[in-house]
């Protein structure tokens, strides 16, 4: 095993340590994003290039160990970057944040599961390597999944790694842009949950199951047209 990936394991726990013991999940909070606006706002007009970079590296360091703010961080991009840069940034840090948590859990704690429970995983090894990219894509659309459970549970099967960074990055997209969006009126906002409609819910509830639906669908058509036709 890598011993990269176990420094990189330790130092990341020791930062969740940090962050928790530090409360510095407080620069978090959604009321001091709307206190700052206006600073950010003048800092990014000021140091457009450096406020885009440490956003950016900031926001990866967010998402890699699944602190509580990645959808304040996607707030912040939209209220200091605009939507299309605010996702842009967004998208794209916490889609690389996604890739780190998913290569460390696969490089630490696959091989020992796979070895342990060979028997049980194979078959679901089986349908990750057929349709995984199927089964990740409805995960990364609904909302109801934790995001490390499946950064890090995605790291234990059987899915190539650029498959999963597009296909999160892709799934998660939507969200990201409606986040970006809600971030622009951050001030008419009373909290997070003004954004989560039931309708919005709903909305990306569906999308998330779309994937899946239309496979069942075709396979379904496929067989059925398999068993019509004549034998000799």
């Amino acid at each position: 095993m890598n011993r990269a990936y176990w420094v990189v394991a330790i130092l990341a726990v020791a930062a969740l340590i940090a962050f928790f013991a530090l409360d510095l999940g407080r620069f978090l909070e959604f009321e001091r994003l709307q206190a700052a606006q206006g600073d950010l706002e003048d800092q990014r007009a000021a140091r457009p290039l450096l406020v885009a970079v440490v956003f950016f590296l900031v926001y990866v360091v967010v998402a890699a160990l699944s602190l509580p703010g990645i959808v304040i961080m996607t707030l912040a991009g939209g209220a200091i970057f605009g939507v299309f840069w605010g996702s842009v940034l967004s998208s794209f840090a916490s889609t690389l944040g996604a890739t780190l948590t998913f290569l460390v859990a696969r490089t630490i704690a696959r091989e020992p599961l796979q070895r342990r429970f060979a028997d049980r995983l194979d078959p679901i090894n089986r349908g990750f390597e057929r349709e995984g990219a199927y089964y990740l894509f409805a995960l990364r659309l609904t909302p109801a999944f934790p995001f490390f459970v499946i950064n890090a549970g995605m790291g234990l099967m059987h899915i190539r790694t650029w498959t999963y960074y597009w296909v999160s990055q892709l799934g998660m997209l939507p969200a990201t842009i409606v986040f970006a969006n809600a971030g622009t009126q951050i001030s008419r906002l009373d909290g997070p949950e003004g954004i989560f409609s039931p309708g919005l819910i709903a909305s990306l509830v569906a999308v998330g199951l779309f994937p899946l639906a239309a496979r069942w669908v075709v396979r379904a058509l496929h067989g059925s047209t398999g068993d019509s036709q004549p034998r000799c």
